[in-house]
């Protein structure tokens, strides 16, 4: 056998036998973490306490990794996520008075989550909709052109949907 051929049987044929108990344990993670906040559209403490003793991964390295990212939460959000882009383009076509209006009817401020759980008010730096400014996102929905009007029909949405 030549050695490029032992090698590539190395990487391909053998990989469960490189890899340890703990990185493949490791390796699923990620994953285990994005069903766990899909279910509660977060991390619950109690959530990641199981999982870290049924994987026997210390709980600090699951938050270390799970904080490390920015889609990952670790307090409950609202049944509706509210993201208003902040970017130039809507900046400067009004942004800043959607979110004033959002807080001021919801009572919230940007990254909290209402009382009742209906609406978590995020902001975000770009959509990438420039050309559809002042953009907003409704649970990964984009909606662009938010004038007062079109704010009022979201905001009622948002009301009757809880």
């Amino acid at each position: 056998m030549k050695v490029q051929e032992l090698s590539v049987q190395t990487e391909v044929g053998h990989i469960g036998e490189i890899l340890s108990e703990a990185q493949k344990k490791r390796g699923i993670l990620i994953h285990a973490l994005q069903q766990i906040q899909k279910e509660y559209n977060y991390l619950p403490r109690e959530a990641l306490e199981a999982l870290a003793k049924k994987l026997d991964i210390p709980l600090v390295e699951l938050y270390s990794t799970a904080s490390f990212y920015k889609h990952f939460y670790f307090s409950p959000r609202g049944r509706n996520v509210l993201c208003v882009c902040m970017g130039t383009a809507c900046h400067v076509r009004g942004a800043g008075k959607i979110v004033e209006r959002l807080k001021e009817h919801f009572g919230i401020g940007e990254g909290e989550t209402t009382p009742d759980m209906s609406l978590t008010l995020e902001t975000v730096g770009c959509v990438g909709c420039c050309g559809l400014a002042p953009v907003l996102t409704i649970n990964e929905e984009v909606v662009g052109e938010v004038g007062p009007g079109k704010l009022e029909e979201i905001i009622q949405a948002i009301k009757e949907h809880k």
